[in-house]
C-alpha cells in the first residue's frame, strides 16, 4: 500500500464550548490509554517545571529573582499563567528562531537577512504553510520576505570544485517538510523503504535543478535564484534495474503537475536579453507551483512532520523515529495521536504558537524526569516519565549568561569599565566559542550532543568562561560576595545556576567550602559557581 498515510481525509470539526476537549486533554488521553501496566512519573515540582518552561520558550533560564517569585507564587494557575507569560513575551520569537534555524539549516552559516525573516515570522505568528511557502519559493524583491531564500541560496552555494548540489537540495526540502528522506531514490528505488520510488525524488529534482544562483545586484539586496524553462518531462533511469521512466514536476506522493505548452516568446512573462543582462522570468513557475501544492490541508505528510518535530522539541523524541523517515513499516509510536496532532494543526490554519501552548499543557509536558518509586527501567516511547533533553547550544551560552549575571553586560555595546576589566568580551566572542564546543558539524542534524575534548576545554580553561566568573559589578559573583550568611549564599548561587533551592547537605557543603578558603571569599564562590555550571544538572532541562 503506498503511503497509505497520504490519503488521510482533514476534514476534521474543531468545536468550541459545549465542554468539548481541548486539544492538551486529547493528547494526555490518548497517552494514557497505551500505557498498559506501566506507572506514569509525578508530577514535576515547581523547580523543575519552572526551569523546563524557561530553556523551552525563553531559550535561558530564569533570574534568580524570577525562579524565587514563581517557587514563592502560590497561586493554583501560576504555570499557564507561566507558559502564557513566556510564549507573549518577545524573546519567544527569538527563541523559536533560534530552534528553527539549527532544524531548518543544520549550522550551515549565518545570514542577518534570514534569522530577521525568522525572528519577523514567529514575532507575527506567521501560519506554518505560508512560513514554507516563502521558503519554497521566496519574492527576492521584497525587503519582507527576501530573507527566507537562504533556505535555497545557502544551498546552491558551490563548495571548491564541487558541482550544485541539487540532489542535496532535494533532499532536504523532502526531509524538512515532508518528514522523508528520499536520498537513496536518486539512482534506484528506495533499497529498505518501500514507500519511497524515484518518481519521487525525480519529480522534485527536476524544478530544482531547474534553479540558478544568482549574485545580489542593483535590483536584488541579496543573493537570489533565477528559474529556467521545463521544456520536456524528466527523464531518469534505475542503476539497478536499467529501466527508464520520466516524470513531470510533482511534489513526493502527489499528482504530476501540469506543465503548460508554451514556446517562443509565449514562454516569457519577461524574455532574456544578453544585452541589458536580463536573465528572464518563465510564465509557468514549477518552482511557485511545489511551493502552493506541498504546504497544503491535502498533504497530510506535511502536517505530520512539523508535529512530529514540535513534538520532539518539546519532549526530546519524536512520534515517528527519526524524523525524517515517515514511511508506513515505520509508524508513530501513538498513530492516533500523530493524526490527532496533524488534524488539529491544520484545523488551526497552523498556529505553530497555538499548537506549542497546547503541548505545554499536556501532563506528559509537566511530569517529572525522576522514575516513580520502585521502578529503574521504562519504556522511552510510552512518554511516562519526562525525558531529561541535553540543552542546546543556544540555550548553554544564554543560560550560562544569565546565570552568571552577564548577559546584559555582553549584549550592551559599552566600553569596559576599565575598574573591573581590562577587557570586555561581546556576544558575538561567546556565540563563537560556544558553537566551536558544543554545536554539531555543518549538515548534521543537531538531534543529540555530543560530548567533545573541546567542549570540556571550554568549560576547563576557557578565557571566556573564567572572565565571566571574576567579581563585577552587577554579577553573581559580586553579588554572593555581599552576602554574610552562607545559607544565603547557597540559595542565591542555587536558585541562579540550577534553578532550585539547595538540600540540607549541600548548604553544609558550601559553608565548608567557604570556611576553609576564608582568605579570597570571591574566589572561593567562583570556585564553587564553576562547579555548579559544569555539572550535568545545568546541562539538561530536568
Amino acid at each position: 500500500m503506498r503511503l497509505a498515510l497520504v490519503s488521510i481525509s482533514f476534514l476534521f470539526v474543531i468545536t468550541s464550548g459545549g465542554g468539548a476537549e481541548a486539544l492538551h486533554e486529547r493528547v494526555d488521553a490518548l497517552i494514557a490509554a497505551k500505557i498498559g501496566k506501566e506507572t506514569f512519573s509525578a508530577t514535576a515540582d515547581d523547580a523543575e517545571f519552572l526551569r523546563r518552561v524557561w530553556l523551552d520558550f525563553d531559550g535561558g533560564i530564569p533570574s534568580a529573582t524570577e525562579a524565587r517569585a514563581f517557587l514563592d507564587d502560590k497561586s493554583a494557575g501560576k504555570r499557564e499563567a507561566l507558559i502564557a507569560k513566556l510564549i507573549a513575551a518577545p524573546q519567544f520569537a527569538i527563541r523559536m528562531a533560534d530552534a528553527f534555524n539549527v532544524m531548518l539549516m543544520e549550522r550551515r552559516g549565518d545570514n542577518a537577512e534570514w534569522r530577521a525573516w525568522l525572528v519577523e515570522s514567529f514575532k507575527s505568528n506567521k501560519p506554518w504553510d505560508a512560513m514554507v511557502r516563502e521558503m519554497l519559493a521566496p519574492d527576492f524583491l521584497s525587503e519582507q520576505q527576501r530573507g527566507a531564500g537562504y533556505f535555497i541560496t545557502r544551498r546552491l552555494e558551490k563548495v571548491g570544485q564541487q558541482d550544485t548540489d541539487y540532489p542535496g537540495l532535494t533532499r532536504d526540502v523532502g526531509r524538512m517538510f515532508l518528514g522523508v528522506d528520499l536520498q537513496c531514490c536518486q539512482c534506484h528505488r528506495h533499497l529498505s523503504v518501500d514507500d519511497y520510488a524515484q518518481q519521487d525524488f525525480s519529480g522534485l529534482f527536476t524544478v530544482y535543478q531547474n534553479l540558478k544562483l544568482q549574485p545580489a545586484d542593483a535590483k536584488h539586496k541579496t543573493a537570489w535564484v533565477s528559474e529556467g524553462l521545463i521544456p520536456a518531462r524528466y527523464e531518469f533511469a534505475s542503476v539497478l534495474t536499467g529501466k527508464k521512466k520520466d516524470t513531470a514536476p510533482r511534489v513526493p506522493f502527489g499528482k504530476e503537475i501540469t506543465v503548460p505548452a508554451l514556446a517562443g516568446d509565449d514562454a516569457w512573462l519577461v524574455k532574456p536579453d544578453r544585452k541589458t543582462k536580463e536573465i528572464g522570468t518563465p510564465k509557468f513557475s514549477a518552482l511557485r507551483e511545489i511551493a502552493q501544492q506541498l504546504p497544503s490541508p491535502e498533504h497530510a505528510l506535511f502536517a505530520k512532520n512539523i508535529a512530529n518535530r514540535m513534538w520532539w522539541m518539546m519532549t526530546g523524541r519524536g512520534l515517528v523515529e527519526p524524523l525524517d523517515l515517515h514511511h508506513s513499516k515505520n509508524p508513530a509510536t501513538h498513530p492516533e495521536l500523530l493524526d490527532l496532532l496533524a488534524k488539529e494543526f491544520t484545523a488551526h490554519h497552523f498556529d505553530l504558537r497555538w499548537l506549542i501552548t497546547e503541548l505545554a499543557r499536556t501532563a506528559v509536558y509537566a511530569r517529572s524526569s525522576a522514575l516513580p518509586e520502585g521502578v529503574t527501567r521504562q519504556p522511552q516511547e510510552l512518554c511516562l516519565t519526562a525525558r531529561e533533553r541535553h540543552l542546546t547550544c543556544d540555550q548553554k551560552l544564554r543560560a550560562f549568561l544569565t546565570a552568571t549575571g552577564e548577559l546584559q553586560r555582553v549584549t550592551a555595546n559599552a566600553k569596559p569599565d576599565v575598574k573591573d576589566d581590562a577587557k570586555k568580551y561581546s556576544l558575538a566572542d561567546f556565540e563563537k566559542a560556544f558553537a566551536s564546543a558544543f554545536a554539531n558539524p555543518p549538515k548534521e542534524a543537531e538531534l543529540r550532543v555530543n560530548p567533545s575534548l573541546r567542549s570540556a576545554l571550554l568549560l576547563r580553561n576557557g578565557d571566556l568562561i573564567h572572565w565571566a566568573l571574576q567579581p563585577r559589578a552587577g554579577n553573581l559573583i559580586e553579588r554572593v560576595s555581599k552576602l554574610t550568611s552562607t545559607d544565603v549564599m547557597a540559595d542565591d548561587l542555587y536558585l541562579s545556576i540550577l534553578t532550585r533551592l539547595p538540600d540540607a547537605e549541600e548548604k553544609r557543603v558550601l559553608a565548608a567550602w567557604i570556611e576553609k578558603r576564608a582568605s579570597n571569599n570571591s574566589a572561593a564562590l567562583a570556585d564553587f559557581a564553576w562547579a555548579l555550571l559544569s555539572s550535568t544538572e545545568f546541562f539538561v532541562n530536568h
